[in-house]
């Protein structure tokens, strides 16, 4: 089926292989369908689109953020991630331009493609197809693949490793598969540990829009699987969306506070 007829969310982003009356993404009580309605686009029109354009934007050592100006359904960046041994994109947007495809190729093409979490599958078959990269999916979030693909490996367990300095670690905070990468001293955590204003702590939510905390037991776990890790700095899923120094005791703090505050009395 081609690029045009499969249809985009316009308040997700996901693509879907055909079209259908719903977006199952949003009909789960993480996300919502809005007021309007469910309403559709596709990736022919989405790169058509006047009133988008590319953004992107260095955010730190090794790593470049890639969004839209203004922002497209949930409004996060990807972030390409430069390693000795080749490129990997974090998280992924719905928007996928040859400028965006230009500045890519330039910094060396694509390895892989690893997403935290189903929120941001977005178009990945795309940028997939595109870049000739495969996509790593964590099989707990099999069932939220919009679009499925020969290109799209699921790996299972907590570790994976992508390179020999990049490995993904699966805390399953928000989803069952919810993702992180882990780099050098650098943890890239999409919204499975959310950068909030108070750059003091991190957030652990099951619905971030629908204001629903996530479970104490999965938080408890998610800081016992990053306690053994070394980082100091933390990329969200936003622009700006950085920790830049003692994000590791920042997380465990954190964890700990929102185990104290969940405590039955």
């Amino acid at each position: 089926m081609a690029s045009h007829t499969r249809p985009i969310c316009r308040t997700c982003g996901t693509q879907y292989a055909a079209p259908r009356p719903d977006c199952p993404i949003c009909t789960d009580e993480r996300q919502y369908v809005p007021s309007t309605g469910q309403q559709w686009t596709t990736f022919e029109d989405l790169r058509a689109d006047p009133a988008l354009s590319a953004r992107i934007e260095p955010e730190g050592p090794g790593l470049t953020g890639i969004g839209t100006n203004p922002r497209f359904a949930i409004g996060q960046r990807a972030l390409l991630v430069n390693t000795p041994n080749g490129n990997i994109l974090w998280d992924c947007t719905a928007y996928l331009t040859d400028e965006i495809i230009t500045e890519i190729n330039d910094q060396g093409g694509l390895h892989a493609i690893a997403i935290s979490h189903p929120h941001y599958y977005t178009t990945m078959v795309e940028w997939s197809h595109t870049f000739d990269a495969p996509i790593h999916l964590h099989e707990n979030d099999a069932q939220w693949i919009g679009r499925p693909d020969p290109g799209i490996h699921l790996w299972s367990g907590t570790h994976k490793t992508l390179l020999d300095e990049v490995t993904l670690i699966n805390l399953g905070v928000h989803f069952a598969g919810g993702t992180v990468l882990h780099r050098g001293q650098t943890l890239l955590t999409g919204d499975i540990v959310q950068v909030i204003p108070d750059r003091t702590h991190v957030a652990f939510m099951y619905s971030y829009p629908n204001l629903i905390p996530e479970r104490p037991a999965v938080v408890r776990r998610a800081a016992e699987l990053l306690k053994p890790l070394s980082f100091n700095t933390i990329y969200g899923a936003w622009w700006d969306s950085k920790i830049e120094t003692n994000a590791h005791e920042i997380v465990q703090r954190s964890a700990a506070r929102y185990l104290a505050y969940t405590q039955e009395p």
